[in-house]
């Protein structure tokens, strides 16, 4: 059943189901996230035609109770989109008036399924991007924990992966909380973009009925309009790159961590380990912890950062429009959503159950980490710092440093100033943007 069937038959049909296999492919699957909103979106768009005289008191009145009965059911898991049926927006619609009739009907008066998928995809980008967000609070409270809990225990730090300065477990843990904010304030960019109402635009240039925008906009708890009807169905795809950008620039940071857990579960830096439960194992040697989990979330997270690129490819040779190319972005982006939650939730999960080691520095490959240290010395002694510089170099060189272990950094941000709650702020100044 399609919303725009013209009752072909015979010869015709049989050619009109190949070319629905290959225009449909698994969009159905897809489709059936949509659900929600779109019933959401049939209950605004109705009460509107209902309001501007297109729907009778008495037709809206069974067409709310039908779809409610209808979200209902979505939320049990019992909605499907039946085989023959093209679309969700066509099996809402079919559902509505398999009920109720004529009314069910008219719902589509004032509307396309241009300006009906575009609200759709909104109002699932905008909820899916609020668990995000919410994702990636847990990760931070988690890192800010690890952060404080362990802000003692010194690590190597490393420039060029050549060992370089002291380093903790607190500036560590504490390093990717705060990235994670950054990284919110993108998921905000995209949440603003999604947060505009394209419903009214129909096809693309509007409607000769009376609609009222502004009513759909508030029931739907849009923030705005995009106002012109042109551009409305210019952000198809544009909204979806944009979120896809926000998500690949935390994918990144869940990547970078992922390869720092590698490295230092390595036999060779032993810094961090996991219960044998978490980590797996070889099929022929015995000793192996495998970081399965990491390699898996940086190769996950890698693939996210591609989305953009793919979405640019997908929609920068098109002219404005509606066109069905537009379809296939739900096969990018939709995939990418599920999988950095999965990422974000695993990591989540990983790190409640880590172990740190204490006196990493001891070892005696870390002496020259101080080096540094020393210098800094010399200069609060009176030497000037170049001076300090050629004296610790050639006392390295000579074989005659002797390290003292003792880190004194105080400045915001530093070993000894971890700036916790600054960073638990400036977090939390951006999460609430969205929730």
């Amino acid at each position: 059943m399609k919303l725009w069937d013209k009752n072909i038959d015979g010869k015709e049909a049989e050619h009109a189901k190949i070319i629905e296999k290959f225009t449909v492919g698994n969009d159905r699957d897809f489709d059936l996230l949509l659900a929600e909103y779109d019933i959401k979106g049939n209950l605004a768009h109705a009460e509107m035609l209902s309001r501007v005289g297109l729907l009778e008191e008495s037709e809206w009145k069974l067409v709310e109770k039908e779809l409610l009965i209808m979200l209902e059911e979505v939320k049990k898991g019992n909605f499907t989109i039946e085989d023959g049926v093209e679309d969700v927006h066509s099996q809402v619609e079919f559902n509505l008036t398999q009920k109720i009739g004529d009314a069910g009907k008219k719902i589509h008066s004032a509307r396309s399924r241009n300006d009906q998928v575009l609200v759709d995809i909104k109002l699932y980008l905008k909820e899916e991007i609020k668990e995000i967000a919410k994702l990636s609070e847990q990760l931070f409270g988690t890192l800010q924990s690890l952060s404080e809990a362990h802000k003692d225990k010194l690590i190597p730090g490393y420039t060029h992966l050549q060992i370089a300065m002291p380093s903790s477990f607190g500036l560590w843990f504490g390093a990717y909380a705060e990235a994670l904010t950054d990284d919110l304030e993108l998921l905000v960019a995209a949440y603003n973009v999604c947060n505009k109402n394209p419903l009214g635009s129909a096809a693309g240039y509007g409607s000769s009925f009376p609609i009222d925008r502004e009513f759909t906009t508030e029931k739907l708890d849009f923030e705005t309009l995009n106002y012109n009807v042109v551009y409305a169905q210019m952000t198809r795809g544009k909204t979806e790159k944009i979120l896809a950008m926000a998500m690949a620039n935390l994918a990144g940071t869940l990547s970078k961590f992922s390869y720092d857990a590698c490295l230092y579960m390595n036999q060779n830096f032993g810094f961090i380990s996991f219960p044998d439960s978490l980590t797996t194992g070889s099929s022929i040697m015995p000793h192996k912890k495998n970081p399965d989990v990491f390699e898996l979330v940086r190769a996950k997270s890698n693939r996210i950062q591609s989305l953009p690129n793919e979405l640019t490819l997908m929609i920068n040779n098109l002219p404005s429009g509606y066109h069905r190319d537009w379809q296939l972005t739900k096969e990018i982006i939709f995939p990418g959503i599920e999988t950095l939650k999965d990422c974000l939730q695993i990591l989540d999960f990983m790190l409640q159950h880590i172990a740190v080691k204490d006196g990493i520095l001891k070892d005696e490959k870390y002496k020259y980490l101080f080096s540094v240290e020393a210098v800094n010395r010399e200069v609060l002694n009176g030497l000037p710092f170049r001076e300090a510089y050629k004296k610790i170099g050639l006392e390295i060189e000579n074989n005659q440093f002797q390290a003292s272990t003792s880190v004194n950094h105080t400045h915001k941000g530093s070993i000894g100033n971890l700036s916790s709650e600054e960073i638990r702020e400036n977090f939390y100044k951006v999460f609430n943007k969205i929730n």
